[in-house]
């Protein structure tokens, strides 16, 4: 018998998708090039592409930020729903990447959207837009609010270190080289029948200093040196193997699914190796996934998103997926939503 939620009361799902790609592709021989040649380091032919896998990825011109990506990406999903901004009564920006450190971006992209509802920002690396689809279902459900829009808008190739100083600057920021940029929505609201089933985590908070972006905040309020990324790609990827597949074991238990009950499996993608090792991992067969990392890098918390929004129409009513969010800090979330 299919999983069913425990009781009868309301229900919040998501209804309507949106995302926005920025129009420059940047392929991975390209960027490398433009890494060699302002480094002056020598570097083996098509070395990101073959360690990453990643063909090639979308970059933000210099006039494109976060919240225009989000804004797109919001405006898209509001159509898509046949919804005006003022129809909304939260919005959520959930994001790594952010326009400033004050105010929330969530107040810039409310203003170019014009709607009037209550704005904030949900941080938490790349399992952010998760992270932002929780809130706003236990909003709803608490009755603090009737429709969210919840929006990212990810550039993190504004991060990426393109003049290492030598080889182990280099392979201190490797995990840059993966990065692209994205925007995705969705819209969040009460519904009748299926909707968002369950929602586990698990956070390993010890494991924070892996990688990240170390400027500013508090500790490195200034400098240009903090304000790429840097990380042990390798390390990042020991940690979330060493914390294994046990928050999807939990939730296929406690739902009592197995992978023949997903039409997909939308996980948080950082490399073609990284994701053919997640699968090897937890059996989920290829099938169910939906493959973006060659085309367009580690999109960060916007990943999910704008795989959501590439199959949303093809889904048919009472189909679920299972969505695998995976961020540093570090955390791991699952979340059974069904459309409705």
């Amino acid at each position: 018998m299919p999983f069913q939620p425990r009781d009868q009361r309301p229900r919040a799902g998501i209804t309507a998708v949106g995302s926005l790609l920025p129009a420059e592709v940047l392929s991975s021989d390209s960027l490398q090039r433009e890494v060699a040649l302002r480094s002056g380091l020598t570097l083996p032919p098509t070395l990101l592409r073959q360690a990453t896998g990643i063909v090639s990825r979308r970059v933000a011109g210099p006039e494109v930020y976060a919240s225009t990506l989000a804004v797109g990406a919001g405006r898209r999903a509001l159509d898509a729903a046949g919804l005006s901004p003022l129809d909304i009564d939260l919005l959520l920006f959930a994001s790594a990447s952010r326009d400033v450190v004050e105010p929330a971006t969530a107040h810039i992209v409310q203003a170019e959207l014009g709607s009037r509802a209550h704005a904030l920002d949900v941080t938490n690396a790349c399992n952010s837009f998760v992270n932002g689809i929780d809130l706003a279902r236990s909003m709803i459900l608490a009755g603090r609010a009737r429709r969210a829009l919840l929006v990212t808008g990810e550039t993190p190739s504004r991060a990426v270190r393109k003049d290492p100083a030598d080889a182990a600057e280099f392979r201190s920021g490797f995990a840059g080289y993966t990065f692209g940029d994205a925007g995705a929505a969705v819209v969040v609201e009460a519904v009748e029948r299926g909707g968002i089933l369950d929602v586990d985590t698990e956070t390993h908070s010890e494991h924070w200093e892996v990688g990240g972006i170390p400027g500013g905040g508090s500790r490195h309020p200034r400098g240009d040196e903090y304000t790429y990324f840097r990380g042990d790609g390798h390390e990042l990827r020991g940690v979330f193997e060493k914390v294994g597949t046990a928050v999807i074991d939990r939730t296929l238990h406690r739902t009592g699914m197995d992978w023949d009950g997903f039409a997909k499996v939308l996980v948080h993608q950082v490399t073609v190796p990284y994701l053919e090792r997640f699968a090897e991992l937890t059996g989920v067969p290829a099938g169910k996934l939906v493959v973006t990392v060659p085309e367009l890098g580690n999109v960060a918390s916007a990943s999910i998103g704008v795989q959501l929004d590439r199959v949303f129409t093809e889904l048919e009513p009472g189909q679920r997926v299972l969505f695998v969010g995976l961020g540093g800090g570090i955390s791991i979330m699952t979340m059974v939503w069904e459309k409705s």
